[in-house]
């Protein structure tokens, strides 16, 4: 049944991409000068989790590698690598420059002057998830690099404006700006329908099932292609000829329950100690779950960094808040309230 499995992975990346058009050209024009050798602005990238950010990021750096030989790129998770070591060591161990660099003892600056260093091809630094980052000074010192082009990728601009000093502030807001929609639900067939046609064999699935995949999504491509591979994989094993109704309303309830473990699994130990005060004491205020997270941890952040973290969370389907800003209340998302596949 499964003819390409890759196709059906969360970051496999198409050799065309759906209804991205407008968006790959602006990133690609964005990134025209380093194939020229000449420093390329930095891209800010955003949208709602779901809408294609990494995807489409890492297509247009991997056409630009097609193109050019002396272009290299990175990737760097910045929800993973959240502290500015984390970071500054994963652009530099892809690079090939961290031999001889010890994890707990080698300082910062060491770390920034290897950068410096750098006399190799133009590098791409993706850094995804970046207002994850807990210093985001690393965003300073790769903008002072012209050897390296930046595209920091968020869900929201706002998000990462309001954790970074002012010097970089107007910095970023000069940069070029790729915003991006959620998809429609017809949007995200066309994107189900390639992947089943390079993935599955023929008449696997209906077009009214990937209809109703589009559906149950509500717009994020992340989870309809995670229903579908979860889907496909279940029939396959079940050694079914095609998938059925049944093995599709449990793939979407499955599909559904991984995404959000897999984004539990990627919490901070700080935004753990937040979510799980939540999950404990919830509907709670800000204030409340600041006064207990605080009690809980040595150098607690500040009041604004949890309520950066409330955000993320709410972003990522994990809490949801109710009443307005001033007294607000989170609580775990239910997730059997959610869009259910029809």
């Amino acid at each position: 049944m499964i003819r390409d499995a890759r196709v059906l992975r969360a970051g496999f990346v198409p050799r065309e991409v759906e209804h991205r058009d407008a968006e790959v050209n602006h990133l690609s024009s964005v990134l025209e000068p380093i194939t020229n050798g000449e420093p390329a602005d930095t891209a800010i990238v955003t949208g709602p989790s779901g809408a294609g950010k990494t995807c489409i990021s890492q297509f247009v750096t991997e056409r630009l590698r097609e193109e050019v030989l002396d272009v290299e790129t990175t990737y760097v998770n910045c929800w993973r690598n959240y502290t500015r070591f984390r970071t500054l060591y994963q652009i530099l161990d892809d690079l090939g420059a961290t031999i001889d660099i010890h994890r707990q003892s080698t300082p910062h600056d060491e770390l920034v002057d290897r950068l410096q260093q750098h006399d190799g091809p133009r590098t791409v630094v993706i850094l995804d998830e970046v207002d994850q980052l807990e210093d985001p000074s690393v965003i300073y010192d790769l903008h002072s690099l012209p050897q390296f082009a930046i595209i920091c990728i968020a869900n929201k601009e706002e998000e990462l404006f309001s954790r970074v000093d002012d010097r970089l502030v107007s910095r970023l807001r000069s940069s070029e700006h790729v915003r991006m929609d959620k998809y429609h639900d017809e949007q995200l067939y066309d994107i189900l329908s390639a992947r089943a046609k390079w993935g599955l064999d023929e008449d696997v699935i209906t077009d009214d099932q990937l209809y109703r995949i589009a559906d149950a999504a509500a717009g994020d491509a992340r989870l309809a292609i995670g229903i579908l591979r979860t889907a496909a994989g279940k029939a396959d094993r079940e050694n079914h000829e095609r998938i059925t109704d049944d093995i599709l309303l449990d793939a979407a309830e499955d599909a559904r329950a991984q995404i959000k473990q897999k984004s539990i699994d990627s919490l901070t130990p700080h935004q753990h100690v937040v979510y799980d005060i939540v999950r404990e004491h919830g509907p709670v205020g800000p204030s409340e779950i600041h006064e207990r997270y605080s009690e809980d941890v040595d150098d607690p952040r500040t009041k604004r960094t949890i309520r950066t973290y409330l955000s993320k969370m709410e972003q990522y389907n994990l809490l949801e808040a109710e009443g307005t800003s001033r007294d607000r209340e989170y609580s775990l998302v239910d997730s059997a309230a959610a869009s259910p596949m029809q």
